[in-house]
């Protein structure tokens, strides 16, 4: 696509995608806009970078559709102060709009040439405030410190409460739960110690985290 193209796919990504999704907050939405999706996606699929799809990526793996990604963003009403605790980096398109928004992004994925990628090209786009690190996180993660914000990017079979533990009060965890075809995507926030909201926000339905745990198996 030459460069009239791709601002044309831009425009329609947000306009005919994400908006009618009800992301209409307009920080979100510049976001979006001003994060050029097409240099995350592999090469092979840089056509399909503004499309109402799951874009694959290697090991099997996909990024959100773009509305799915506006809807994760505008739930987890991120301050310019927040630190973000990322689960899975994949592409790194979403953990450069949490650095966009927030005030630092700790990455995290099962698979290191995702973070190397995803650091080359947060470093190409002038983004300086995340950081990444390679680990099996689909049970939860370890940290000496609270975090604000908590995305995770692929779905869990089972609801564990191993990341909430991990969020500051008032903290807010985006996470996506259940079982194919339909799961829920969900906003915890935590408000006491040990004290959490949970509201279920809509239906989709995304791949699990590589590892995540699984339900037991009802035996009689």
């Amino acid at each position: 696509m030459n460069a009239m193209n791709i601002e044309q796919a831009r425009f329609n990504m947000i306009e005919q995608q994400i908006r009618p999704w009800d992301v209409l907050d307009d920080q979100i939405l510049d976001t979006l806009s001003g994060t050029p999706r097409e240099d995350f996606v592999p090469e092979q699929y840089r056509a399909l970078a503004f499309s109402d799809i799951s874009v694959p990526l290697a090991h099997d793996q996909a990024m959100m559709p773009p509305k799915l990604e506006g809807k994760l963003l505008q739930s987890l009403t991120i301050r310019s102060t927040d630190s973000i605790l990322e689960i899975g980096t994949g592409s790194g398109y979403l953990t450069a709009c949490l650095a966009k928004l927030g005030g630092n992004v700790h990455s995290v994925d099962l698979y290191d040439d995702f973070i190397e990628q995803a650091r080359t090209r947060l470093e190409q786009h002038g983004i300086k405030n995340a950081t990444f690190e390679q680990g099996d996180a689909a049970a939860g993660w370890k940290s000496d410190t609270g975090f604000d914000v908590i995305a995770v990017t692929g779905s869990l079979p089972v609801l564990h409460h191993g990341y909430r533990r991990l969020l500051n009060r008032g903290g807010r965890l985006f996470v996506i739960a259940g079982k194919p075809p339909v799961m829920q995507a969900m906003l915890i926030t935590r408000v006491g110690d040990p004290e959490w909201n949970q509201e279920s926000l809509f239906e989709t339905s995304i791949p699990a985290l590589v590892n995540a745990p699984e339900p037991e198996e009802f035996k009689f």
